[in-house]
């Protein structure tokens, strides 16, 4: 028995780490990298990072990766989502430098790309999370509260960060990206499933009672 758990932590981890490290590597072995600046190219991996940053999130929250008791998994979760809003950060920072007037579109909504709108809504969402939760203490906000906010916001940056991606013709490589993309999706919807399910199921016990 122990050896199968040992057996099944190992593959999760390794499944993870391919499911990240698989689009980063064809990535960077794109050829549409030779005809860009190292500025542009940070920018474009800092983003590829934060959308796997994205898919650790849920996986960490929903206590889905082993070896981590609840207590480390929201620590590390609180971490990973300040390395998500830095990467963030380096991304769109790089993109001003590289083309200042499509940032700027981007930004006020005006881009007639149809990836950027996704993008910027993602962004100010992952924002909003990540200074609420550094002044979660200072606010007072209980769990239930924190939950009500952070849930939907959540969604919003699951939703926006992989319709910003499937939507970008760049260095990614295509299938690759669609299943790091499906599976992002597929641990939102499974964790918020569950925090709903056990939101019912309290519901219900308190009901009876």
């Amino acid at each position: 028995m122990k050896g199968w758990r040992s057996a099944r932590a190992t593959l999760i981890w390794v499944a993870l780490a391919l499911a990240i490290g698989v689009p980063i590597a064809l990535a960077a072995g794109s050829e549409q990298l030779a005809w860009r600046g190292p500025v542009y190219i940070l920018a474009g991996f800092a983003g590829i990072i934060a959308l796997g940053l994205v898919l650790v999130q849920p996986l960490l929250i929903g206590g889905y990766l082993p070896g981590l008791s609840a207590y480390r998994g929201r620590r590390v979760h609180h971490w990973i989502g300040g390395t998500l809003a830095l990467a963030v950060v380096i991304h769109v920072a790089g993109l001003w430098i590289t083309s200042p007037p499509d940032m700027i579109d981007a930004l006020t909504f005006t881009s007639p790309t149809p990836f950027s709108p996704f993008g910027v809504i993602a962004m100010w969402a992952i924002f909003t999370v990540a200074l609420l939760a550094l002044l979660r203490r200072r606010l007072g906000l209980r769990l239930r509260t924190w939950r009500i906010v952070h849930v939907p916001l959540a969604i919003v940056i699951v939703a926006g960060s992989v319709a910003h991606c499937l939507l970008i013709e760049g260095t990614m490589e295509t299938i690759s990206k669609a299943v790091l993309c499906v599976l992002v999706l597929a641990a939102a919807i499974k964790v918020i499933a569950g925090l709903w399910r056990k939101r019912t199921l309290r519901g219900e016990s308190i009901a009876r009672q």
